[in-house]
């Protein structure tokens, strides 16, 4: 079943259509259903949801006649608005929200790390280290939560729901996060999350020199039956890009895939790399 989250993202790509379409300015659009451009804005982007007297109204600005058409965003309004299993948790910022939203609804994650382990493979620790020194420094309870949505997140990675290509810079590897022996642990958990058969992991070695998107991590989110999604996490605020840059991005990791070594080298290298920490 499609996520609440992904149904509204898909609602608001139609509503932005549209509105392109009619050629409507997104404060006249505004206007009509009586909310704020920003408001409408958000709408567009699948963050907030849309009741059905608004979303009729908008259709009319539009002139949107086709009954069937109209019925089906409907629908999605409606379906929309049902809670995913993660509203429980009350401290998670609403773009991380989205993201696992969508996240549930995909068959595939292309994800590229520069700097940490993807957040799928994640330890406990290892996770628990990472949030803990987020810029915004999260209260203790917030980072609790977190952890534990991660946690129930790799679900989708256990019991095979999704399939996860990841390549990663050797840095990732390397970088101690949360100290040596959390290291440790997650290098294991790693070679241990390879062995299944939805999962492929990838290093790009150090010897490789420069390589197409060495400066930006990213997530290509592909979904059944449904164009793909980008995700670029910053410091300021996140990105979702569709339509072209999907394919550009597909391209980049193609070649990253090309860049990296082989699955079975990548993993000999994750071995070598904690078997020689651990030495230490």
């Amino acid at each position: 079943m499609d996520s609440p989250t992904f149904v509204r993202f898909q609602l608001g790509a139609q509503l932005r259509r549209l509105r392109d379409e009619a050629k409507v300015p997104t404060e006249q659009a505004a206007d009509a259903i009586e909310v704020t451009a920003s408001t409408l804005r958000r709408i567009e982007s699948g963050k907030v949801g849309i009741k059905g007297p608004a979303l009729n109204a908008l259709l009319d600005k539009y002139r949107v006649d086709d009954p069937e058409l109209r019925e089906t965003l409907l629908s999605m309004a409606r379906e929309g608005k049902a809670r995913g299993w993660w509203a429980k948790y009350s401290d998670l910022p609403p773009v991380y929200r989205q993201y696992i939203g969508l996240e549930s609804a995909a068959e595939e994650i292309q994800d590229f790390q520069t700097i940490v382990v993807p957040g799928l493979i994640q330890t406990e620790a290892y996770a628990r280290a990472m949030t803990s020194e987020d810029a915004f420094k999260p209260s203790t309870a917030a980072v609790e939560q977190r952890v534990a949505v991660r946690m129930e997140r790799q679900k989708l990675i256990t019991e095979g729901r999704l399939r996860l290509a990841a390549v990663m810079d050797e840095a990732v590897l390397h970088r101690q996060i949360g100290g040596a022996e959390v290291m440790h642990e997650q290098l294991s958990a790693m070679l241990a999350a390879a062995r299944l058969r939805n999962v492929t992991l990838q290093v790009i070695p150090f010897r490789e020199g420069a390589y197409a998107s060495m400066l930006s991590s990213f997530a290509i989110l592909n979904f059944p039956n449904n164009p793909g999604v980008v995700y670029i996490e910053g410091l300021t605020g996140d990105l979702y890009a569709e339509g072209d840059d999907v394919q550009r991005c597909t391209t980049v990791f193609n070649d990253l895939r090309s860049s990296a070594l082989s699955p079975s080298a990548s993993l000999e290298m994750i071995k070598k790399i904690r078997d020689a920490e651990h030495q230490h």
